[in-house]
């Protein structure tokens, strides 16, 4: 079997307890053998500050320097008032500068929203991906949004809900093929 491709998941929640850090954590334990799911953390990394770009803060360059040694990207984010949380945004700005040096260019990405509420994060999954055709981020065209979310992990925090799990399956294959067939020009 060749190795599997290694993927950023950025997390748009800080919360410990967030619905997005589960499925997440879900989704990882979903991935086909052909992909790794790893987290790459936000909350460390300060505002990005354009006076810093020459000599950036060290959780500023260990942050791209994961994001640059990823094969794609996945974001699982929640909505903040019909777009992205602040934090997010944050990181996006964070990796993408100095201007021409941005550690997203060509990763192949997805994104899932999830919340609450019944539209499942629809402005905050848009909101990205007009970030990302400025930051040449092939997006996997498939939409995922998760609504009800609170309902569908155990005590535990384990997915709980098998229709959710199947989707997420399915999506997870989807964006391995999205992968390969971006990587392969």
């Amino acid at each position: 079997m060749a190795t599997p491709r290694n993927v950023a998941v950025i997390v748009g929640s800080l919360r410990k307890a967030s619905v997005n850090r589960k499925l997440a954590l879900a989704m990882a334990e979903l991935a086909p053998p052909s992909l790794k799911l790893s987290i790459v953390e936000i909350g460390e990394l300060p505002h990005f500050n354009e006076d810093w770009e020459a000599s950036p803060p060290p959780a500023v360059t260990a942050f791209k320097s994961a994001i640059e040694a990823a094969d794609a990207v996945l974001f699982v984010t929640p909505e903040y008032n019909r777009s992205v949380p602040g934090v997010l945004k944050n990181a996006i700005d964070v990796a993408s500068r100095p201007y021409g040096k941005s550690a997203w260019n060509g990763k192949p990405g997805a994104v899932v929203t999830a919340s609450p509420g019944g539209i499942g994060g629809f402005g905050a999954n848009h909101a990205l991906r007009q970030s990302f055709v400025f930051l040449n981020v092939p997006m996997l065209p498939h939409e995922a949004y998760i609504g009800s979310a609170h309902t569908l992990f155990d005590d535990a925090g384990k997915l709980a809900n098998d229709s959710t799990r199947q989707f997420l399956t399915q999506l997870l294959n989807r964006f391995a093929g999205w992968i390969e067939s971006n990587l392969a020009h």
